[in-house]
């Protein structure tokens, strides 16, 4: 079945399933966690559409590649072309915000590193991105304030909020569009606070933006 957004109230959101543009290490601790470097600028990457599945539908992940680290997420959907804009276009061109599991092959992408090579096969290869429905932008108010949390099996592993990003939502919508056109349907990952770790078959997750938005989920 061909993938649609949907909003909260299960209304399907007219926009094709397009590309999912990734900020990494977009929160000092997350960087810290994994003894990285915090970049000077935005550093990006993109999971292909086909990366993406429903959030809310029980999901499988790999078997045989080694761990697999979920990395909870803000998504903004996108309504309307973004092209070398400014701040005031790129809210503007807001559509709805939600929650994604950046989830990564993390043994996989760690030799990528050792070798100088891209991280794209653990980053973007089949299912490694679940996408939750989205609430309106005037659900939210406050883009950097926003509470984003992840419970594994009940146990709190990530509770960060969106004001200690290092690029916030508007200009990193903006400067992504100076290099990448962000067109109708394609999803920007904001980026994930600390508490990244491994999930396995059998667990059960709960996503939330507080307040806004919740999603109980449960790996295949």
């Amino acid at each position: 079945m061909k993938y649609l957004h949907r909003f909260t109230d299960g209304t399907a959101v007219d926009l094709p399933l397009g590309k999912v543009v990734c900020v990494g290490r977009n929160y000092a601790d997350h960087a810290a966690e994994l003894n990285n470097p915090i970049p000077t600028v935005p550093m990006l990457f993109i999971k292909p559409a086909s990366s993406v599945l429903p959030m809310a539908e029980p999901f499988a992940i790999p078997a045989d590649q080694g761990r697999v680290h979920f990395e909870t997420e803000m998504s903004i959907l996108l309504g309307s072309r973004l092209c070398k804009a400014g701040e005031s276009e790129a809210a503007r061109a807001i559509a709805g915000i939600g929650l994604a599991l950046d989830l990564t092959l993390r043994d996989l992408q760690d030799e990528l590193k050792r070798q100088g090579h891209p991280w794209e096969k653990a980053k973007g290869f089949d299912g490694a991105c679940p996408l939750s429905t989205f609430v309106t932008p005037d659900q939210v108010g406050n883009l950097q304030d926003v509470q984003i949390r992840l419970r594994v099996n009940g146990e709190t592993r990530q509770d960060g909020n969106s004001r200690f990003m290092l690029n916030p939502v508007l200009p990193l919508l903006s400067y992504i569009s100076q290099y990448f056109t962000l067109e109708p349907g394609d999803v920007v990952l904001t980026g994930t606070p600390a508490g990244v770790g491994p999930i396995r078959s059998g667990d059960l997750l709960e996503v939330e933006l507080a307040g806004l938005l919740q999603v109980d989920t449960a790996v295949l």
